[in-house]
């Protein structure tokens, strides 16, 4: 994917999760995505007793992206990235 899809990736993301604080001062978009992506499959930001399995934190995203007024293009290339990063963490190559 090319740098300036990450950029318009990173805002459609911003679109849907708005109380996210992304700052992107000297990273580069990609990495900003993926990093939050990651951070919100291993449910990072709940206390661990009710944190949910990478599985159910990838459905529920991939349902709040489905359900999101995003484009047809933003929507598919979004889940593509949280199925990449839920493949990584599974250790999938």
């Amino acid at each position: 994917m090319r740098l300036e899809s990450f950029e318009a990736l990173l805002d459609a993301y911003r679109q849907i999760w708005k109380n996210r604080l992304l700052i992107s001062e000297g990273t580069s978009s990609e990495k900003i995505l993926k990093e939050t992506i990651k951070r919100e499959l291993l449910d990072g930001n709940s206390h661990p007793r009710v944190r949910k399995s990478k599985e159910e934190k990838y459905l529920s995203a991939t349902k709040r992206i489905i359900e999101s007024d995003l484009t047809s293009e933003e929507k598919v290339s979004l889940i593509k990235v949280h199925l990449e990063m839920v493949s990584q963490l599974n250790g999938d190559t």
